[in-house]
């Protein structure tokens, strides 16, 4: 049976208060009391040696509260890179305060690095796992957090379409099981499934589509919003997370929702947020708070550029916060988030935003 949430609460009252100074911004408390956060302008610290970021296309915090990025240097315009100005390394670890701990990745020998990063994971052994958005890429990498590579899912190039067992189809997130050692894999940009594998041997374990049946490439047409909900995941399929009780939670983002399962693909239950945007759609990427019962939904939206508020059990949002721009605590083009273990929410922004940014837990 599929059960259907609305959770457009674009009208919900809320406030932002400014404290400290204009750019600092916070969304008020609702009467069920979400979580409030506080953007940190002085974090991360000025990145070394000149280097510059391009648009931030992962996040993902270890277990150490390090915080790790991916970004794209191709991205950075020749103007950006003249002078003393250089590209970083594509992935960086942030310690909790903000320092730059190490920067590796690119190219190298014995694996296909992606024509187009995207999404990165850090794993309960500190297995550091990438994606890639390219037309080409097939592939994920799994590397220690030193950049030693290990091992690769998937070859460059030969994607067979989302029943393909063996190669994927522009993956875009990552999250490994540390209960099953299994990998999840949101793939993507031209597949329409969630599909997973062995996190040590990569042997193929399983596959699904929307409503946990079987996947079909045939494109469905533009989402408009009086339509049925689709019967298939649009593309991409942007982010997967998955919760302590033993649910996943897939981001469908141009169909504006998310789909809810169990670990074998059973579907539980959908929702949509503000499922009147078009564009790229709205549920660009997923994370749950850090408590033991997981009460809260952070979604981030890319096209509306806030961050959703939900409560986990009903689907309901109950706050949001965030708008457009470039100041700290706005977004331009938010990406993907995660949490640390205070609750500390990190963001990305890709195309002109190009940064990570980080939101203070404040209370709840």
């Amino acid at each position: 049976m599929r059960i259907n949430h609305s959770i457009d609460r674009s009208l919900l009252a809320f406030a932002l208060v400014s404290i400290l100074s204009p750019v600092i911004e916070v969304v008020a408390q609702s009467q069920d009391q979400a979580p409030v956060y506080r953007v940190d302008p002085a974090w991360p610290k000025p990145l070394p040696n000149h280097w510059l970021v391009g648009a931030v296309v992962g996040v993902a915090v270890d277990s150490k509260d390090h915080v790790w990025i991916v970004h794209r240097p191709a991205t950075l315009q020749p103007n950006e890179t003249r002078a003393i100005w250089r590209a970083a390394p594509p992935v960086i670890e942030f310690d909790p305060e903000g320092n730059v701990v190490s920067a590796w990745g690119g190219p190298g020998n014995g694996y296909d690095w992606p024509d187009l990063e995207h999404g990165i994971h850090v794993d309960a052994d500190d297995h550091v796992w990438l994606g890639g958005g390219g037309a080409e890429d097939a592939q994920i990498l799994k590397f220690t957090r030193n950049g030693e590579f290990l091992m690769q899912i998937g070859q460059k190039g030969q994607n067979g379409g989302s029943n393909d067992t063996e190669n994927l189809g522009r993956p875009a997130a990552i999250e490994v099981d540390p209960h099953t050692s299994e990998v999840y894999v949101a793939d993507g940009y031209r597949n329409r499934r969630l599909i997973v594998f062995d996190a040590t041997t990569g042997q193929y374990k399983r596959h699904w589509g929307a409503y946990g049946e079987q996947p079909i490439d045939l494109d469905p047409g533009p989402y408009t919003p009086a339509s049925a909900p689709a019967l298939q995941f649009g593309t991409p399929v942007h982010d997967v997370t998955l919760a302590n009780d033993g649910l996943v939670y897939v981001a469908d983002r141009t169909n504006n929702r998310l789909q809810v399962f169990q670990k074998d693909g059973t579907f539980q239950t959908e929702a949509f947020v503000r499922p009147a945007t078009l564009g790229s759609g709205s549920v660009s990427a997923l994370v749950l708070s850090d408590d033991s019962e997981q009460r809260w939904l952070f979604i981030a939206d890319g096209t509306n550029n806030v961050i959703w508020v939900v409560e986990r059990q009903s689907l309901e949002v109950l706050s949001h916060f965030g708008r457009l721009g470039k100041n700290a605590g706005q977004f331009y083009r938010l990406h993907n988030l995660d949490i640390d273990s205070k609750g500390n929410l990190y963001t990305t922004e890709v195309n002109a935003g190009q940064r990570v940014q980080k939101f203070s837990r404040l209370s709840q």
